[in-house]
């Protein structure tokens, strides 16, 4: 059954490609990408109000290190930038000299540790692969991958989630609490079928999984054991991120975009691109902060 909660709309302004939403509880701010076009949202939720911030580059996810500077993921690499001006210093290069290729779903861990996916620009198959960012150094997780999707990992750290979108299927995979990092190999928790795909996902304080299905109009909600327990509508067919926000964690925002969508397609689906608040009801968790040394 679609579960039909109060949502409301929090940006109007309509992404290409809206991604990597997240939100630091200690400033009460969202914030969220626009990858194709190099945008960053800032949106203080309790004041309303809400900047665009032009990167110059395309980008798709951040990490909070402090609170002055935080870690932007880049379609060339990595880069910290200062809050208080937006100035970006490069932090290490990733995929520099790949330009076929760009960053997409990304999450930090509870160890600081940041699982970074990338993909190629035109979704060429297996050009991608998801990375680790530990303690300044970057290694290769899982390579080939067509499109990274679902980064995201339970609460007590010692599981990671994700997925390669064209192939359907969300994998578990054991970590090490302590860093983030694979101590086994990939299982498959589900095997997505029906309408749409699975894209960004986030774990919340009950180890469920949220998970934006792509072109169907929902956020699934998961077991840890991958039965599927809810499902929401959005006013949005490529809902692509959901992020736990508010003081206490319990709406969810969700990105959207309008991406390959012809004019008679975005006529028929107006607020494809939208930002939108789901009152949930939900018990999330706050966004650990990224190490970088």
């Amino acid at each position: 059954m679609m579960e039909e909660v109060p949502t409301s709309v929090l940006s109007a302004e309509q992404c290409h490609l809206g991604e990597g939403p997240t939100y630091d509880v200690t400033t009460d701010t969202a914030w969220w990408f626009d990858i194709r076009e190099g945008r960053l949202f800032e949106a203080h939720l309790g004041g309303g109000s809400i900047r665009v911030h032009a990167l110059g580059r395309m980008a798709s996810a951040l990490g909070r290190i402090d609170a002055d500077r935080q870690l932007i993921v880049a379609e060339d690499g990595l880069y910290i930038r200062s809050l208080a001006d937006g100035a970006m210093t490069l932090f290490c290069p990733l995929d520099a000299d790949n330009p076929t290729t760009r960053s997409n779903d990304c999450r930090v861990h509870q160890s600081g540790t940041f699982w970074i996916g990338t993909m190629g620009k035109k979704a060429e198959p297996r050009a991608g692969a998801i990375y680790a960012l530990h303690r300044g150094k970057i290694s290769t997780l899982f390579p080939g991958i067509s499109i990274p999707n679902s980064i995201c990992f339970s609460p007590d750290g010692a599981t990671g989630y994700f997925t390669d979108t064209p192939r359907a299927v969300l994998y578990a995979v054991p970590l090490n609490p302590a860093t983030g990092l694979p101590r086994g190999e990939p299982e498959v928790l589900l095997r997505h079928t029906g309408i749409g795909g699975l894209d960004g996902s986030v774990c919340d304080a009950d180890g469920q999984i949220w998970n934006a299905c792509w072109g169907a109009s929902r956020i699934d909600v998961y077991s840890p054991q991958g039965e599927r327990l809810r499902s929401l509508s959005v006013p949005a067919k490529q809902a692509s991120c959901p992020a736990f926000v508010g003081p206490d964690l319990s709406r969810l925002l969700v990105t959207s975009a309008w991406q390959d969508m012809d004019a008679a397609a975005r006529a028929a689906d107006p607020q494809a691109g939208c930002t939108f608040l789901l009152e949930a009801s939900a018990r999330g968790r706050a966004e650990p902060d990224v190490k970088l040394a």
